[in-house]
């Protein structure tokens, strides 16, 4: 019947498709970034930790499309410490997967519709199928960032840090298990496992 909806669809899948073709890969995104900034990030790089073999070969094999979209800012801190661990983590997926960077102010409405508590926080990362669906959205911080961060504003629990070998560790594996739940996702939709016969 004309008029009647999809079984499946995204209210936002607009939105997504045109914020994906608006953000660019890396090197485009930190183009005429102050030069301590673009530092920054490079330390950033240098500094994180490397997929270990398990985490890898939970990222591989899944046969489906995903889009890692980062919404940030080139003098975001907590953007350029994550980006290393998405980098890897995409490179690890493999040939289906991208991963894209969009400025917080480059569109009005993708910074609305991803703010947390009523404000425009980044980072703020979206995982996107091949039919502009939203799988998940992550961010601004993961767990153990937030555990320290309540631990030395509130006294509550211990402050591990960010910036150390051990709490880089433990960031990379959240979002290590953040990107699997979301390709495990993919794979065992019912409308893409219809389309791919498997």
């Amino acid at each position: 019947m004309s008029g009647e909806k999809p079984a499946y669809y995204d209210i936002r899948a607009d939105l997504w498709r045109r914020s994906w073709e608006a953000a660019k890969p890396l090197g485009e995104f930190l183009v005429g970034a102050p030069q301590d900034q673009s530092q920054r990030w490079a330390e950033s790089t240098e500094r994180a930790p490397e997929l270990t073999a398990d985490q890898r070969a939970r990222l591989q094999g899944y046969n489906r499309t995903v889009r890692v979209l980062l919404e940030g800012a080139t003098w975001c801190l907590d953007c350029a410490r994550i980006t290393p661990y998405l980098k890897a983590i995409v490179e690890a997926v493999g040939e289906k997967a991208e991963l894209r960077f969009i400025d917080r102010d480059a569109s009005p409405e993708l910074r609305d519709e991803l703010k947390i508590m009523g404000a425009p926080r980044v980072p703020r990362v979206v995982i996107l199928s091949e039919d502009w669906f939203e799988v998940d959205r992550l961010g601004d911080r993961s767990l153990s960032v937030y555990r320290s961060r309540m631990a030395r504003e509130i006294g509550r629990g211990e402050d591990h840090g960010v910036l150390s070998p051990a709490a880089r560790q433990i960031e990379l594996a959240e979002w290590v298990d953040a990107i699997e739940r979301t390709l495990i996702i993919l794979r065992t939709a019912p409308a893409l496992r219809k389309r791919y016969g498997d």
